[in-house]
């Protein structure tokens, strides 16, 4: 415990660090104030009693920070640009151009990062659109005004581009990334409330003091699991051949390559979840298909049915997803560029046929992993456990808590041990020497 004090005055005493995390904490209080700001003519009154915040709006609105359900100016939160980045991602791969530019280090990024931006503000437009006639205009009067419309959707773009470049100024100013730590924000907000409610419906209530301890300590058995999937990988060793310039020898040292177990993070749940919201869609449009057994127990997330179906996707979406941003024969090729050899796998296409393999194999558990970690939510609420917290024992909240905060700390702690502190993690050293970082593709991590 004092060595924990001690890293913690350490982080103040580098003028760079301190200065990135009160940057970071500054902007993340504007994004906040932002959250709690209405929309222009909007009957916040009217629209508390009628705004949802289950099914796939109550998953917008974790994201969002509550700002969803409070018709906020950032009601839409970052999750178009989540969207536009996942669509320009999959353009890489079918699109010749965008594959091009991929290739084209910093200058390619750029323009990447540009047609995102422009992809942003469409989705955003649409998105708005749906919003304020989905949402808000059935309980406000000024659905009658022609400009309503027009102005907030104007405003809710303004407002979702704002907080992209607030998460832009966090990852360059600040620590972590940005867009990340916008999104943990905003899940965290929920988490004092849902845990006084609970503690107030369990002691006022069934279960009492004892089951509400339990319902705590199973979380925190969940994080931990949680913790070690994000965490976990599989070390492949890479040989460097020697070099002697002039008076000097280079290589000649091992490496690792460190592929983890859950290369697709929280993808393939985001992925699977949109497609189990479609039969509840389908009985909402039509109501004479919603008397079907089947379509019913799809739409129940705590039914077996939906839970088995919900896992099989994710297993699916998790192979998927790793097939799409995992490029084993690029990485055979970066590692014959710079002498490195797996020892006893010849290099070029025998190595990236061995990377293939060892990621094929190591895919299998984390994917049922992570399926098991997306059901235990609807396990808890069948045992009891409200709806509100039990969002906060598994699914896509909990994989990007962990996965930002276990981020941020590794940030935080290669800031300290290049000035030679203590870090505050232990984990990633091999016999005194840092693990390589293992595949930031730069894109934002949710």
């Amino acid at each position: 415990m004092k060595n924990f004090f001690t890293t913690l005055s350490n982080i103040w005493k580098i003028d760079d660090l301190r200065v990135r995390i009160t940057n970071t904490l500054l902007f993340l209080l504007i994004y906040r104030v932002g959250s709690f700001v209405v929309l222009p003519g909007v009957n916040f009154n009217s629209l508390t009693a009628k705004q949802g915040t289950e099914g796939l709006a109550g998953l917008l609105n974790m994201f969002a920070g509550g700002s969803f359900s409070r018709a906020s100016i950032f009601a839409l939160g970052v999750m178009p640009y989540i969207s536009a980045s996942i669509v320009v991602q999959l353009l890489g791969i079918a699109v010749p151009y965008f594959a091009k530019l991929q290739k084209e280090g910093e200058s390619g990024r750029n323009k990447i990062n540009q047609w995102t931006r422009y992809l942003t503000i469409g989705i955003t437009a649409l998105q708005a659109i749906g919003y304020l006639r989905s949402q808000i205009q059935d309980t406000q009067m000024e659905i009658a005004n022609p400009y309503f419309t027009v102005i907030n959707v104007c405003v809710l773009t303004a407002g979702t581009m704002f907080v992209m470049w607030l998460g832009e100024k966090i990852t360059d100013k600040g620590i972590g990334n940005g867009i990340s730590l916008i999104i943990m924000v905003g899940i965290i907000a929920a988490l004092p409330g849902a845990i006084s409610s609970e503690f107030l419906s369990r002691t006022t209530g069934t279960g009492g003091l004892i089951m509400f301890i339990v319902e705590i300590v199973a979380l925190i058995a969940v994080v931990a699991f949680t913790v070690l999937i994000v965490q976990g990988t599989r070390k492949i060793a890479v040989q460097y051949a020697k070099r002697i310039v002039g008076n000097k020898q280079y290589g000649g040292v091992r490496q690792y390559i460190p592929l983890k177990v859950n290369a697709a993070g929280v993808m393939p749940i985001i992925f699977a979840q949109a497609l189990m919201f479609i039969p509840a869609t389908i009985a909402q449009f039509y109501p004479n298909a919603a008397s079907n057994k089947v379509l019913m127990a799809l739409s129940d997330y705590t039914s077996w049915g939906h839970n088995l179906l919900f896992a099989i996707l994710i297993i699916l979406f998790t192979y998927f997803y790793t097939a799409i941003t995992v490029n084993p024969q690029q990485m055979s090729e970066d590692m014959k560029k710079n002498g490195g050899f797996i020892p006893g796998i010849k290099p070029g296409r025998d190595t990236g046929n061995f990377i293939d393999g060892v990621i094929s194999k190591i895919t299998l558990p984390g994917s049922i992993a992570l399926a098991i970690i997306a059901i235990i939510p609807a396990l808890g609420s069948l045992v009891g456990v409200s709806s509100t917290f039990a969002r906060f024992f598994g699914g896509t909240s909990l994989i990007i808590l962990v996965g930002v905060v276990l981020d941020t700390l590794q940030q935080i702690e290669s800031h300290l041990l290049m000035r030679h502190y203590d870090g505050l993690m232990k984990t990633g050293r091999i016999k005194g020497r840092t693990a390589i970082p293992s595949g930031d593709t730069g894109q934002p991590v949710i």
